[in-house]
C-alpha cells in the first residue's frame, strides 16, 4: 500500500513540479465567487490539532513568496474518505433523508479501530499543493470498499468514483488562485519541501458533512460525527 501510493504521489509531482517551475499551472477563479454553489456530501477525517499547526507552519513558508494564492486554514483541513455526493450545482440538502446514509456509513464503520496516517512529503498537481498522507494499515482501504460495495447496491443518491477511484490520503492545501508573482521560486521551495516528513496521528472519529468544493468551515454543516472504538482482543 504504502509503496504503491509512494509511486502514485512520486508520478503526480513529476508531472507537475515541471510545468510549475514554467509558469504552466492552472488558477481556479471559483475560490472566492458567491456564485458558486457547488455543493455536495463528503466523509472526511480531520487532522489533529497538533498536526494542523505543523501544517501551517509549512503553509506559512509558501506564503512569503505568494502571499495572494489560497491556503487552506486550520479548520478547513481534512482528508477525504469519500465524496459521497461529489459538489454540482443545484444539490439540495432537503433532496435527501440523511438519516439513511449515516446508518449505512455507521455500519461500514461498525468493527473498524482508530488507525493512523502519516504525513511525509509534498506532492502537486497543477492547480495545488498537497501533503501526502500513508495509511500505517489497509484499514482506509478496507472502508472505502465497503462504502462504494453499500451504496452501489442501494438506491441512494451518491457518485463514489463516478469523477475517479479515491486511492490517496492526501490533504490539499495550497490551491492557486492568482497569477504567482514568481513561479520558479515557489517551484524551487516546493522542490526543498518535498521532503518534509511531519509524523502521524490517529484516526478516531470521521464525520459526515454537508460541504462546498473547497470545505471552508462558514459552508460547511457537520450531519454526523463517527467515532472510532478500539474493539476488545478475542480471547
Amino acid at each position: 500500500m504504502t509503496k504503491a501510493l509512494s509511486l502514485q504521489y512520486n508520478q503526480m509531482y513529476l508531472k507537475a513540479y515541471p510545468q510549475i517551475q514554467v509558469g504552466n499551472y492552472e488558477t481556479d477563479p471559483l475560490i472566492d465567487s458567491p456564485d458558486d454553489d457547488r455543493l455536495g456530501i463528503t466523509l472526511l477525517i480531520r487532522p489533529s490539532e497538533v498536526m494542523k499547526k505543523q501544517i501551517s507552519g509549512i503553509l506559512e513558508e509558501f506564503r512569503k513568496i505568494e502571499p495572494h494564492q489560497y491556503y487552506y486554514p486550520e479548520s478547513d483541513m481534512h482528508i477525504t474518505v469519500m465524496s459521497i455526493i461529489s459538489c454540482y450545482s443545484g444539490f439540495d440538502l432537503s433532496s435527501i433523508d440523511v438519516s439513511k446514509y449515516v446508518d449505512i456509513i455507521q455500519n461500514c464503520l461498525t468493527d473498524i479501530n482508530p488507525f493512523n496516517i502519516s504525513f511525509d512529503g509534498l506532492t502537486a498537481s497543477s492547480s495545488c499543493i498537497m501533503l501526502q498522507g500513508f495509511p500505517v494499515d489497509d484499514t482506509l482501504s478496507i472502508i472505502r470498499d465497503r462504502l462504494r460495495e453499500v451504496f452501489k447496491s442501494s438506491d441512494l443518491e451518491n457518485s463514489l468514483d463516478k469523477r475517479y477511484a479515491i486511492q490517496t490520503a492526501h490533504s490539499t492545501v495550497i490551491r492557486f488562485q492568482e497569477p504567482m508573482i514568481d513561479h520558479n521560486h515557489l517551484a524551487l521551495l516546493l522542490h526543498k519541501m518535498r521532503e518534509t516528513m511531519l509524523g502521524s496521528f490517529t484516526v478516531e472519529s470521521m464525520e459526515l458533512v454537508f460541504n462546498d468544493w473547497y470545505q471552508k468551515a462558514e459552508r460547511v454543516k457537520t450531519l454526523h460525527q463517527f467515532s472510532l472504538t478500539k474493539q476488545p482482543q478475542e480471547q
